[in-house]
């Protein structure tokens, strides 16, 4: 069954967040909805109610009687995201070995296996995320999968302020491979071990990241 039509509230949501996500927003930014109506080729209600859940979501900030701005990244936040995915993605994994099918599994290793030795760090953020998207669908929760969805678009946020200083993403895929038999052969524990220990990975890179920032002779 093909999946419903995206509503037009649904496009300028993710369009807007991938924007933010990927810092073509950045920081601080003034939102202006009549740039995004133009950029994205939208009306009025779509982008208003996009910027609405974006608020709830926390991508975006008002201020009264001054507007809209970009929400800043508080790196104070990786703890409280590292806590909250770490139980809610092993879950998922559990979820997806009980109900996903060879098709999914299918699915995720002819993407893993677009990977190559050239692919740039974007490329392989992309595929991260792509992994992610089909274990979610696998679990077929969508109470679990929405939360998660929003979670892991903050945490990319992270990956694309600090990807400079990232170490290198190649062996990101091959933990997904690694997953991915798991997940083949339904080892729920095995699973859910492995997906922990891809997000305990990307907390301390991203960590170590910021400390390095914050330790060089031009910070401040």
């Amino acid at each position: 069954m093909p999946p419903p039509p995206t509503s037009l509230s649904e496009q300028a949501y993710r369009d807007i967040r991938r924007m933010i996500v990927q810092l073509e927003l950045a920081p601080g930014a003034v939102i202006r909805e009549d740039a995004l109506q133009t950029s994205l080729a939208l009306g009025r209600t779509p982008i208003r109610e996009a910027l609405q859940r974006l608020v709830r979501d926390q991508f975006v900030t008002v201020i009264p009687r001054r507007g809209m701005y970009v929400s800043g990244i508080d790196v104070g936040d990786l703890a409280v995201l590292y806590e909250t995915r770490a139980i809610l993605e092993p879950y998922a994994m559990r979820l997806a070995c009980a109900r996903g099918d060879d098709d999914v599994w299918g699915e995720m290793a002819t993407l893993l296996e677009s990977a190559t030795d050239s692919s740039s760090p974007v490329e392989l953020l992309e595929i991260d995320r792509q992994c992610r998207e089909l274990v979610w669908t696998a679990a077929d929760n969508r109470f679990l999968t929405n939360q998660l969805d929003m979670l892991y678009a903050h945490s990319d946020r992270l990956w694309h302020l600090y990807l400079g200083d990232v170490a290198d993403l190649h062996d990101m895929i091959a933990e997904h491979r690694a997953i991915l038999t798991a997940l083949r052969a339904a080892d729920a524990d095995q699973a859910a071990e492995l997906i922990e220990a891809h997000m305990r990975r990307f907390d301390e890179q991203i960590r170590n990241a910021v400390r390095r920032r914050l330790d060089s002779p031009l910070a401040g």
